[in-house]
Formats: structure tokens, sequence, C-alpha cells
């Protein structure tokens, strides 16, 4: 009987223990999460994420993600950001390539992302990226 009444006490305080914890850690890990910094690669698109943002290049364009890459409570993402077409051939001394206002959204699970470019309501691209992965970039001539 003792042994029964002491396994039920054992029950009840670690559930009553852990459980707020708990609860309160994954609401906070929901959110504050971000993207793992580093390289993320793929076909097309290399992203390289710090904590203040992130350097995308493509085949022949490059863009900057203008803020943390911050992840809602269901690892999507839609941020702000600027792209820049580039061009084969050479590039002039006077030339100053012109940076459009671009969306970079997506989701990421795991080590794997999805991230779709818009520049107002063009669609650039969707592109799916590994952490750690090199990119497969050929770069306009």
């Amino acid at each position: 009987m003792v042994t029964l009444l002491v396994r039920i006490l054992l029950i009840v305080l670690l559930a009553w223990c852990c459980a707020p914890f708990h609860s309160a850690g994954v609401n906070a890990l929901k959110d504050s999460k971000t993207i793992a910094t580093g390289m993320w690669g793929g076909e097309h698109i290399l992203l390289e994420v710090s904590r203040n943002g992130g350097e995308v290049e493509f085949d022949c364009a490059r863009g900057h993600i203008t803020q943390p890459l911050a992840l809602n409570g269901h690892g999507g993402f839609d941020l702000p950001g600027t792209f820049t077409p580039e061009h084969g051939g050479p590039v002039r001394r006077d030339e100053t390539p012109a940076s459009l206002q671009a969306r970079y959204s997506g989701h990421v699970d795991g080590d794997s992302m999805t991230l779709t470019v818009t520049l107002e309501k063009d669609n650039v691209g969707t592109f799916t990226l590994g952490r750690g992965q090199p990119p497969n970039l050929r770069k306009c001539r």
C-alpha cells in the first residue's frame, strides 16, 4: 500500500514539475527560433545565413535578406529583402545594377528548406535547399 502511494505521489510530482517547464520551453523556442546560420545550397541557389540576415547568390542574380531569418511556430518565414539581376559579359565601371524589392518566403523542416523569391507579384522561383549542402550555380557569362 505504501509503495503504491509513493509511486502515485512521484508520478504526480513529476507531472506537476515538468509540464509547466516543458510548455514554457516549447513556446519560447517557437517564438524565437531562427534559421540555422551557415551555408544552405541547392540547384541554382546559395543562401549564406548570418545572425543579421542572409546573402543569396543565384545563377544570374544576387540578393540580400535584410533582417534575422526568424521562423514562425510552424517553421515558416516571410522576409523582406532585395534582388539584383546580373548579366553575362563584362561589367562596366560606371554600371550600377538596380536592386529590386523582394520577398523571401518559405518553410524549414530540419535541414531542408523550401524558398520562394517574389518581386512584387512576379515569382522569380521556388528553390529547395539543404543545410550545409553545396550549391549548383551556373553563373551567367
